[in-house]
């Protein structure tokens, strides 16, 4: 395999391990009402893509052409870790009070962070095929969108929150939870800034 293709394939499983820690996540807040016992999958799932960061680190460090920028190439890696790092923070906080929350409708948020995450990997495997400015503008306005969406989405939640109709302990965690996901949808932005700022520096 070449180097561009290494460095191409190694962001691109990146991304897939980003789109399985949100998958994971949605089956997870889809069995309530079945017993979760630990965390293993989401602790595996980041390992994994912390192993590919490091070897796009070291391929970096042997490989004296690459197809994009280094610095680019690291920032995207780093951007796309954030995203099962940020997952796997939530999942742990969730099962520490998943009592407290179970009632909670994660629905449309996960909906969001779904579209988000598969937005991601579509642009990121775009790179190696170096899609048209104009292509990847739209995806990356997609999700722009979907972040102004959980946003909105976002401040519904609180007004209910705050109506009072909740103790203050629930409330507080339930806020919580909602932001870390909203935290994980603004990773996937993040990393979708990055993708896009590299197709517009190569235009």
């Amino acid at each position: 395999m070449g180097y561009d293709d290494k460095f191409f394939a190694l962001l691109e499983s990146s991304a897939m391990e980003a789109q399985s820690s949100v998958r994971l996540l949605v089956e997870m807040l889809g069995r309530k009402n079945e017993n979760i016992k630990n965390l293993d999958e989401f602790v595996l799932t980041r390992r994994k893509d912390k192993r590919i960061t490091e070897s796009i680190t070291e391929e970096l460090c042997k490989t004296f052409v690459t197809p994009l920028d280094r610095e680019d190439i690291e920032r995207l890696s780093f951007a796309l870790y954030k995203i099962p790092k940020t997952v796997e923070k939530f999942s742990e906080k969730y099962m520490l009070c998943r009592e407290k929350v179970d009632k909670i409708d994660f629905s449309r948020q996960m909906d969001i962070l779904a579209k988000s995450v598969d937005t991601v990997l579509l642009m990121v495997s775009k790179l190696r095929v170096k899609a048209h400015l104009e292509q990847m503008k739209e995806h990356n306005d997609k999700l722009h969108y979907l972040e102004g969406e959980a946003d909105k989405h976002m401040l519904e939640i609180m007004r209910s929150l705050y109506a009072g109709h909740k103790d203050a302990l629930s409330v507080i965690i339930s806020l919580d939870l909602y932001e870390e996901i909203e935290r994980i949808i603004d990773r996937c932005r993040d990393a979708g800034n990055v993708v896009f700022q590299i197709v517009l520096k190569y235009s």
